[in-house]
């Protein structure tokens, strides 16, 4: 595994939700650089990445309403636990879980294993809100997948904040997670 600047040459191979966020970010002119592995499942899968990647790696959890009617993009540092009380009651929700893979299929275009905030690129009738931790604003790089999970990228949060959440029309709302 090496980190590669830019878009993969090559592109044979690569899923089309793939192609589009290489697609959003040499639109956006912004700077990034990726490095392709095996399947990533956990995040005890990704600390070799997070090594090579020199960013901080988060969790990104799809999440709803017990009715799910809501829907919610959850970006937290690897290392935090994820409590579901403490994030309802932030997000002003009620019975925050899991939702279902299809949900996620469907509104996101992602699969499991594979949650980005760049899958927000496809949530087009806003249906998902993104939940950040504030801690991931006082990092300067970070690590998520391209919408799939054999490739990891590193952004920086200000191109995160800026120019990606801006051009797709995801407002962040920044809770402070214990």
């Amino acid at each position: 595994m090496h980190l590669t600047k830019g878009r993969p040459k090559e592109l044979s191979g690569r899923a089309a939700r793939e192609i589009r966020v290489y697609d959003l970010l040499d639109e956006l002119n912004i700077s990034y650089e990726y490095v392709d592995h095996e399947p990533m499942r956990s995040m005890q899968d990704c600390l070799e990445v997070d090594r090579i990647l020199n960013a901080a790696i988060c969790k990104n959890l799809f999440l709803c309403n017990h009715q799910k009617t809501a829907y919610y993009l959850l970006m937290l540092p690897g290392e935090k636990k994820f409590r579901s009380g403490e994030v309802s009651r932030l997000a002003g929700s009620s019975r925050l879980s899991f939702a279902p893979p299809e949900d996620m299929e469907r509104l996101l275009d992602l699969s499991p294993g594979s949650v980005s905030v760049m899958g927000l690129m496809n949530d087009h009738e806003g249906r998902v809100q993104l939940l950040m931790d504030e801690e991931i604003f006082t990092q300067e790089y970070f690590g998520c997948h391209p919408c799939v999970n054999t490739t990891s990228l590193r952004l920086s949060v200000r191109d995160l904040t800026e120019k990606i959440l801006k051009k797709i029309g995801h407002e962040p709302l920044r809770l402070h997670l214990s």
